[in-house]
């Protein structure tokens, strides 16, 4: 009874998102396990209902509850599919009036993607990897970058090739985008650093026209120490193959 009611308030706009979770926590105590559950239910309405609101800001309300959940732990199917309908949100998720877009909500899509590296699956690296295939905002597309290289996956060499893709499609543009080559910089390089080295040879040939190409002497630099930091991985594969082979 007291769970419909918070949820006809929430879905009739009576009360805020953040005022109802708040007052779960009582004062001073901790929550019995009751409570919790109640709270973790509330939370998940919430997410739900404000997910899919038409309002930029109710949505953003969405995320902020999944990044406590996240944060607590919470990485579970409905928080991942929430998220992987939030970054699609005026990319595949469209909403027009008078053929005019209306939810096209690049800072919702941003954070949905930054999120769903925190969750970190296999299904939250193949949302990643559509982002980067649909979405045209720079900034999008850079956090979507930094996520994927915040999961550790058996298989990235998909997550690689989309990183390529989306870098050299924004490449030969006639202004590339210094900020967008530089997260790929630096997400292949955390990559590297996980997997000792990279095996994928597109990689390389992206490192190396970054830091050939028409950006910012920073981002060239940085690709360029990225590469020589590659040939440690080499020289250590090749110290470990000597030391394992029988003599």
């Amino acid at each position: 009874m007291r769970l419909k009611l918070i949820s006809t308030l929430i879905i009739a706009g009576f009360i805020t998102a953040p005022a109802v979770v708040g007052q779960q926590s009582g004062s001073g105590g901790e929550m019995s396990v009751e409570d919790s559950y109640l709270q973790e239910a509330v939370e998940m309405m919430i997410i739900r209902e404000t997910s899919r609101s038409d309002s930029r800001d109710q949505k953003l309300i969405a995320l902020e509850y999944i990044n406590n959940a996240i944060e607590r732990g919470n990485t579970g199917e409905e928080i991942r599919t929430t998220l992987e309908f939030l970054s699609l949100e005026g990319t595949q998720n469209r909403a027009t009036e008078n053929k005019r877009l209306v939810n096209d909500y690049p800072e919702v899509r941003r954070e949905a993607a930054k999120y769903l590296g925190m969750v970190g699956t296999e299904e939250a690296k193949s949302a990643l990897i559509k982002i980067c295939t649909v979405e045209i905002e720079p900034m999008v597309i850079q956090e979507a970058i930094k996520s994927l290289g915040a999961i550790d996956s058996s298989d990235i060499d998909d997550a690689i090739n989309a990183i390529v893709w989306i870098t050299n499609r924004y490449g030969y543009s006639k202004s590339p985008d210094s900020l967008l080559a530089l997260a790929a910089v630096d997400t292949l390089d955390r990559i590297a650093e996980r997997n000792n080295g990279l095996k994928n040879p597109d990689a390389y040939v992206l490192l190396t026209r970054i830091s050939e190409g028409p950006y910012s002497p920073a981002v060239k630099e940085r690709a360029r120490r990225v590469l020589m930091d590659m040939r440690k991985y080499t020289a250590q594969g090749s110290k470990d193959q000597q030391e394992s082979t029988p003599r």
